[in-house]
């Protein structure tokens, strides 16, 4: 985009910082990661709905640029015009100097662009392939920055415009919309919802994809692709969210879990030279990237959402080289089979079928939403009752009267983020107060919220209503006199605590507490050795995060057990190091010695 003419707006600054234009000794350094590449005029550098090949630096000569969603919808350059101040003709080219990339290129997966660039006369410019980018970011941290700056605000920009990613043709108000809008709003990935009750376009497509009865929604890829009511999986390996290729060497580390710990984990051990690979059974962010906003974490005075605090941990993640796949469940761990030989490494048995080794495994699975005991909760799961309160599902609920059951910090979010959507909310708390539970803060915030009514000691007994369309009223109970009470609700919020997400470690002689939570450090019974203050008690087994017995359930806390495990993780494979080429001698020594 012509940034060299200055948007006449506040915005401006935003602006150059999304399409920043490099000098000729920045770019100079880029030649380094990167080879020159000559277009003719009309050759297409990129096209829309083909992977992108990496990062482009225009050198010399100009280039159209138009985007282009999934279903062939035009940008809406205009309004992504008015959002950065611009003017149309800015828009509407790209000029020497300027870099034509999106955030997707950091991973090495394939990166579906939405872009169409074309060369307006001969065009000269350098290709950073994605491995070229990562070790630009790296070792150029002055214009690392400035170019990560202008992809994430890109990406901002697209998620705030609902372009560029998947379509989804369906009802707003259908569960398996909000299913799958959920995992892409918490994923960080552009898209937008065409409803055929409110949209003509939607018939024209739907009698162009002809679904029957079943079928919807529909989404579009943006490479053409049509899925046909998806699972998250499904929808997850169509994205490239899936790790297609994992390498076959083991890794130094592979990290089951991608929240706070997990993610703290991947970027000190991969910025320290581990290996990497961070499996995830959903998506990245764990339950603090489902926090409408968390406002005591250190450095941030106003406040960020988690959202916001967990995409950058994955884009830093990225940067530097850590492997993920989402969506990748772990079925089971081997710690026995192959720990024998020059390598010793444990298995991790995906739900795929496929394995994935490594010489020592990070636990951060965390905990799971637990689910209160309430009869007929299973009917209404994504069909008016949620375990969390993203802006999906506030958006379905604006004007309406929710209900919220819970008393901590993650319930106290949640209210203060709903006021701002619903009519009212009701918070129903099985206590006789919040000061042991939440946090004071947040208790002055619901506390000021005109909108936002504290119920104490009360539970949910019933919900009402048919499982389709969904639900239509609550029944509470009052703990203390057995009083009922019957209204007319469609969205109930849980916050009711978790479990540890430590089943699948059933077998590995993982020593555990009686609640589940893995015991680590001096926690763990005598072993006939003295493990690390975060390792388990197998062996090059270590645990972090809500995951393990005894840790502070905050997302500071997890950040800093990930972020202290890496040290561990080092004096642990240096020891694996140091033994392994211990044994080499006393073996080659056996090979060679006299027989008797």
């Amino acid at each position: 985009m012509d940034s060299g003419r200055t948007p006449p707006s506040a915005l401006a600054s935003r602006f150059q910082q999304m399409f920043p234009v490099l000098s000729t000794a920045e770019i100079e350094r880029v030649r380094h990661f990167g080879k020159m590449r000559r277009f003719l005029p009309g050759e297409a550098l990129i096209q829309a709905g083909k992977p992108a090949p990496g990062m482009y630096v225009l050198i010399s000569g100009r280039l159209a640029v138009t985007g282009r969603d999934a279903v062939g919808q035009a940008l809406p350059v205009a309004a992504f015009a008015q959002m950065m101040g611009a003017t149309l003709e800015d828009m509407a080219e790209v000029v020497p100097g300027e870099v034509l990339a999106e955030i997707g290129a950091l991973s090495g997966q394939p990166s579906v662009s939405v872009l169409d660039a074309k060369a307006i006369g001969e065009v000269e410019a350098i290709l950073v392939p994605p491995e070229g980018l990562r070790a630009l970011l790296i070792a150029e941290a002055e214009l690392g920055e400035r170019i990560l700056r202008a992809l994430i605000l890109r990406r901002v920009a697209l998620i705030d415009l609902g372009f560029g990613g998947p379509v989804l043709i369906g009802s707003v108000n259908s569960p398996e919309v909000t299913r799958l809008s959920g995992l892409l709003g918490r994923t960080g990935i552009p898209f937008r919802v065409i409803d055929p009750d409110q949209d003509a376009d939607a018939s024209v497509l739907l009698a162009r994809f002809a679904p029957s009865s079943g079928e919807l929604p529909l989404v579009v890829i943006p490479d053409g692709t049509v899925l046909k009511n998806p699972t998250k999986q499904e929808l997850a390996r169509a994205l490239g969210l899936v790790a297609t290729t994992l390498r076959s060497d083991p890794y130094d580390v592979a990290i089951v879990g991608a929240g706070p710990a997990g993610l703290a984990t991947a970027v000190y051990g991969a910025s320290e030279g581990l290996s990497i690979l961070v499996l995830e059974a959903l998506t990245f962010g764990g339950q603090a990237g489902a926090s409408a906003r968390i406002e005591n974490y250190l450095g941030f005075p106003t406040g960020i959402s988690g959202q916001a605090l967990m995409s950058n941990a994955f884009t830093q993640a990225q940067k530097f080289g850590v492997e993920f796949s989402l969506s990748t469940e772990v079925k089971r761990l081997d710690c026995t089979s192959e720990m024998s030989g020059p390598d010793p490494v444990h298995v991790l048995h995906l739900a795929d079928g496929r394995q994935v080794r490594a010489r020592a495994v990070v636990v951060a699975t965390g905990a799971r939403y637990r689910r209160p005991e309430i009869p007929n909760l299973s009917q209404f799961e994504g069909r008016g009752v949620s375990y969390w309160a993203s802006p999906v599902e506030a958006k379905l609920c604006r004007e309406q009267d929710v209900v919220l059951l819970g008393g901590g910090n993650s319930a106290g979010q949640a209210a203060v983020f709903l006021a701002s959507h619903a009519r009212h909310v009701r918070m129903l708390v099985r206590g006789p107060s919040l000061s042991s539970t939440m946090s004071h803060y947040l208790i002055e915030r619901i506390a000021a919220c005109p909108n936002v009514g504290v119920i104490f000691e009360t539970e949910i007994v019933e919900f009402l209503g048919p499982p389709d369309p969904g639900l239509r009223g609550v029944r509470w109970r009052n703990r203390r006199t057995g009083k009922e009470e019957e209204h007319a609700i469609s969205h109930v919020f849980l916050f009711t605590g978790a479990d540890p997400a430590a089943s699948w470690l059933a077998g590995c002689g993982i020593p555990l507490d009686e609640k589940g939570f893995v015991r680590t450090g001096a926690d763990v019974r005598s072993t006939g050795r003295e493990p690390l203050p975060l390792e388990t008690g197998v062996e090059g087994i270590f645990a972090v995060g809500d995951v393990r017995c005894g840790s502070v359930k905050r997302v500071g806390a997890a950040i800093g057990e990930g972020a202290g495990v890496v040290a561990q993780l080092h004096t642990f494979l240096a020891r694996r190091r140091s033994a392994t080429a211990g044994a080499r001698p006393a073996e080659a020594a056996r090979s060679v010695a006299p027989i008797a």
